[in-house]
């Protein structure tokens, strides 16, 4: 660079300007945005890339065997009134799942309007769909050790690597939605207790809260739905 370009610019070779402004346009980016809420997204992209990794890994194990796949229909199936139901249970909390996201949605809409009773109702309501869907797996999962006999390395009813799929990708998102459900109680006792109306300091937080702590759960609880709706498509429609 010659005396003259450099005079031009005001600055000097040794000048670090331009490296602070690189190193700080992801301050820039986010200026506006909340921090809970921009580490969220951060947390859901991970996420997304281990049930990818999941359920590319399922679909290898499901093409590459060649011991016959247990039918999905017949598996799953649930009596009632004597006859077998394919996928009953599974419709009933996949239906149970996507209720869910509506009450979410609504309590983010009066968190924002800071209505503590409608939004507190409607976290309630949220958590005890949560609690439903995850007692309605372990339901299923005891069908299926119980009386199937399926085990994470075996299964009487084909190709044995069904099993430990199925308990390891079902399992890690059952997780995320009793730590979801968790939160939503957590988050729950906050509004209706009015600590975001005041931004008062308590359990889980060393920082002030606001609404925007309810959009921020309501970010992880439709992305646990999302994720569903793929494990049921692959796992159950397959």
């Amino acid at each position: 660079m010659s005396e003259e370009t450099v005079a031009a610019s005001g600055s000097t070779p040794n000048d670090m300007t331009g490296f602070v402004a690189d190193w700080s346009s992801d301050q820039r980016a986010f200026k506006n945005v909340p921090w809970g809420k921009a580490m969220m997204w951060i947390f859901l992209l991970s996420d997304t890339f281990i049930f990818s990794c999941f359920l590319l890994s399922y679909m290898n194990v499901r093409m590459s065997t060649t011991v016959p796949w247990p039918n999905p229909s017949e598996v799953f199936a649930l009596e009632a009134f004597g006859t077998p139901v394919p996928l009953l249970l599974i419709a009933i909390m996949t239906f149970i799942l996507i209720s869910s996201s509506g009450t979410m949605a609504m309590a983010v809409r009066f968190g924002y309007q800071k209505n503590r009773r409608v939004t507190t109702m409607l976290l309630i309501v949220t958590a005890l769909f949560g609690m439903s869907f995850v007692g309605m797996q372990a339901f299923e999962w005891t069908k299926l050790i119980v009386e199937e006999g399926v085990r994470p390395w075996s299964n009487p009813m084909g190709a044995p690597q069904f099993g430990s799929v199925f308990f390891m990708v079902t399992g890690f998102h059952g997780f995320h939605v009793s730590v979801g459900v968790l939160f939503l109680f957590i988050v729950a006792r906050k509004v209706w207790r009015g600590d975001f109306d005041t931004q008062k300091r308590g359990f889980f937080t060393s920082r002030k809260g606001n609404y925007e702590v309810v959009e921020t759960m309501g970010l992880y609880w439709h992305f646990v739905d999302l994720v569903w709706v793929f494990i049921f498509a692959f796992f159950y429609l397959w």
